[in-house]
């Protein structure tokens, strides 16, 4: 078997850093033709132990699984780079340099260290920062949460929490912040929750996502009157949510007012690397710290966040966490001091300005589209595009509803982002299945509902976006948006419809992205709920396997596997040439359709019970009238037989048939007359919809006629060949001199027709009369 090249590069960068820090060749044993039978199933430890061959391979079916062969590209994990094999090894080289000795250790480590510490400071403008290395990225605001009470509260390492119930400390998160951020820091510092201060965002003025400078304000004054320590304030320079950034120069004036610390975290301070900063997210060189999460943004596997901070005292960030005097903690570095040797300052510089492109061709691009809503802080240099699908009323007319707001404005509006969200829902995972390279992913804001979020800086790097795919995202957003407003638009024209239509009942799912959700209702007196509930599934389940039977380009479903209601219709996203009487007509018309054989099915037994019993009396009433007819001499045996020879008794057979379709029994004479059996009555036609006669061919169900000549053709157009024929039908319209005779001709004809119909009629109904009967029926014909 082929090993995964990823691990085999790995290995081998692996085994040449080994070659060259020890100086001395290994020879590789040859690989050992051993299987395992049970790869998944924990077994003993192997005695003569493996080569590294048979334990990567190993590693890979554990990865992957055993039928990796053929399809090995569709298990393959995200695509990693020389640069991500330099992050990989650093790893393995940090396992192999903790077994140097102690002094050769420390210098190492301390040169790691340092160089990248003075690297990613005057990458991000963070001039005389130190730096904590933690894989964890809200670890590093932990730590700065340490420092902060060992340097405000002077007494916490002799004391500890008394100090901290004298004086409650506060820290201020804002409400955009990461969900459970606050709750998370709590209960690792010991703090109880009240220690927690979320801080609204702006309302009226600015963005909806920054945080309220002047509620902020009124907050700490609070907190200081009661007694309480204002210790922290969390800040974002670019949201977890929409991308925003606080107004951090603000807030560092609120900070230095207050003697509080402000740390600032988010993906906009990657842009801090660029040639042109805006104004807002360079403020944040001025905060006391920073997380940076260089990962994703340069797309490392497996490499350490990073906090840079900026403090006088060494012993206090020592007692904090923030240093250490272990030096295999400083290797933690490692992984990320080969990978930025390996990009380079101006390979970091490039890869963070192609994710901020990437994100501007979009916004420029969705300037250009109709329904699409954006949520950007910076038209001009935005790394975070939010957009969204929206039609101002777009099911409902504007005039009516300024009528009715002040009685249904407040369900209208709630019903309205109900719908809204499901839609971009939808759109979200949509454009995320055709373009799985742009990152594209679906984020709940708490003002503008479901959005679709473009984060470049967050993915480009991991999944290689290019502008292709920018422009192709793009592209499947136009084919989506014809889709959505065609539905939105028809929803309510839908909603009507089943309303009107005996049979079916409308079902408002505002979660369901579609056109709606319908039950066929079925009512059964003196049926149980349950078996009335298990006859309601029966039908609708076969009306939806019908249904997807016409092959149309609509979808039917059960709906969401959870959630979802029972015993239901679901039809999703629909186009505007959608007839909806149409689709509604065949569902009511294909349900009764299914109710009537249902039905039929159930009357089956006891309509054929109660036939055999009437067929029984009626044959014992013939056999006594043919005893009556025979007489009784005929049926002694040897007298009958003899009276039989001398003067036979020529009786007709005497049968029933039961026909099911009608449900009654019929004689059986005729069948010996004709000598073959009838078909008895005709069943009744099924009830399919009258619309979709009228379809054209090639033309799928449901879709709307053009009424235009460009759109039908002599051979396709049915509609238009039946009006050709009524017109060719229709008399001319001739003078009153003239009229007389086309009159004449026309009655004269119109009697040969009568007279040849009536004539057929006739000889089926006398079809069973004698010769001489049906020659006089000729006769009066021919005078006629």
């Amino acid at each position: 078997k082929m090993v995964d090249p990823t691990l085999a590069e790995m290995g081998k960068n692996l085994n040449e850093a080994m070659k060259m820090l020890e100086d001395n060749q290994r020879k590789v044993e040859e690989e050992n033709e051993k299987k395992y039978a049970r790869k998944d199933i924990p077994g003993p430890l192997q005695g003569s132990g493996q080569d590294m061959v048979s334990i990567l391979q190993l590693v890979q079916n554990l990865m992957h699984g055993e039928d990796e062969e053929e399809t090995s590209q569709a298990y393959r994990l995200q695509n990693v780079g020389e640069q991500g094999h330099m992050a990989l090894l650093g790893h393995s080289l940090a396992a192999y340099i903790s077994v140097l000795d102690r002094e050769r250790l420390r210098k190492l480590t301390t040169r790691i260290l340092s160089d990248t510490t003075l690297w990613l400071c005057r990458l991000f403008r963070y001039e005389n920062g130190s730096a904590y290395y933690h894989e964890d990225d809200r670890e590093g605001l932990l730590k700065i949460c340490r420092l902060v009470i060992h340097t405000r509260y002077e007494d916490y390492t002799v004391e500890g929490f008394n100090v901290l119930y004298a004086k409650q400390p506060v820290v201020y998160i804002s409400s955009a912040a990461r969900t459970g951020l606050g709750q998370a820091l709590c209960n690792q510092l010991g703090l109880p929750l009240s220690c927690m201060c979320r801080v609204p965002c702006n309302t009226m003025f600015g963005s909806q996502h920054q945080m309220d400078v002047a509620l902020l304000d009124r907050l700490i004054k609070d907190d200081v009157e009661s007694g309480k320590l204002p210790l922290l304030l969390v800040a974002n320079a670019g949201t977890p949510g929409a991308g925003h950034t606080d107004k951090l120069g603000r807030l560092k004036e609120l900070c230095e007012q207050y003697n509080m610390w402000l740390h600032v975290e988010g993906v906009n301070l990657a842009t801090l690397a660029l040639g042109y900063v805006s104004s807002s997210v360079l403020a944040a060189t001025k905060c006391d710290s920073m997380t940076l999460t260089l990962g994703s943004w340069l797309g490392l596997p497996a490499v350490p966040a990073v906090t840079l901070y900026r403090h006088e005292d060494p012993s206090l960030s020592l007692a904090a966490g923030l240093t250490s005097s272990q030096p295999v903690e400083k290797l933690r570095a490692l992984p990320l001091w080969l990978s930025l040797q390996y990009l380079g300052h101006d390979g970091i510089v490039e890869r963070i300005k192609h994710a901020s492109q990437l994100s501007q061709r979009l916004l420029e691009n969705l300037k250009n589209l109709d329904f699409i809503k954006t949520s950007v802080e910076d038209e001009l240099s935005s790394p975070v595009v939010v957009f969204k699908f929206f039609q101002e009323y777009s099911n409902r007319d504007q005039t009516s509803h300024a009528a009715q707001a002040s009685t249904i404005q407040h369900p209208i509006i709630s019903n309205e982002r109900h719908i809204y969200d499901t839609f971009n829902q939808w759109l979200g995972e949509q454009l995320a299945q055709l373009v799985p390279a742009s990152g594209v992913d679906v984020v709940e804001l708490e003002d503008e509902g479901t959005c679709v979020r473009f984060s470049p800086l967050m993915t480009s790097a991991v999944l290689g976006t290019e502008i292709q795919d920018v422009d192709q995202l793009v592209d499947c957003l136009k084919m989506k948006i014809p889709v959505l407003t065609s539905t939105l638009q028809l929803r309510e024209e839908f909603e009507q419809e089943v309303r009107r239509t005996v049979g079916l009942l409308y079902v408002e799912d505002l979660s369901w992205p579609g056109l709606g959700v319908v039950r066929y209702n079925y009512h059964s007196d003196g049926k149980d709920d349950d078996k009335q509930e298990k006859e309601l599934e029966k039908i609708n389940t076969e009306l939806l396997k019908k249904l997807n039977d016409l092959e149309s380009d609509l979808t039917f479903s059960l709906g969401p596997e959870f959630g979802g209601q029972k015993n239901c219709v679901y039809i999703g996203m629909v186009t505007e040439d959608l007839d909806v009487s149409e689709l509604v007509e065949t569902i009511a018309a294909t349900g009764r359709e299914i109710e009537e054989n249902s039905r039929l099915l159930e009357n089956m037994t006891e309509v054929v019970r109660k036939g055999i019993q009437e067929a029984q009396l009626q044959l014992q009433k013939a056999n006594e009238e043919r005893l009556l007819e025979e007489g009784v001499l005929r049926q002694i045996p040897v007298v009958g037989s003899v009276l039989n020879w001398f003067s036979p008794f020529q009786a007709s057979p005497k049968g029933r048939t039961f026909n099911l379709t009608a449900g009654s029994l019929e004689s059986t004479e005729s069948t010996y007359l004709s000598k073959a059996q009838g078909t008895g009555t005709t069943p009744p036609p099924t009830p399919t919809s009258s619309l979709a006669k009228q379809r054209l061919p090639g033309q799928k169900p449901f879709k709307k006629s053009l009424r235009s000549s460009d759109a039908f053709s002599e051979t396709s157009s049915v509609s238009h060949c039946d009006d050709l024929e009524k017109t060719e039908q229709r008399p001319p319209t001739l003078p009153p001199s003239q009229e007389q005779g086309p009159l004449e001709t026309e009655k004269t004809e119109e009697q040969k027709e009568v007279a040849q119909a009536t004539k057929a009629d006739t000889e089926d109904i006398q079809s069973n009369k004698s010769p001489r009967d049906c020659t006089k029926v000729e006769e009066q014909e021919t005078q006629r």
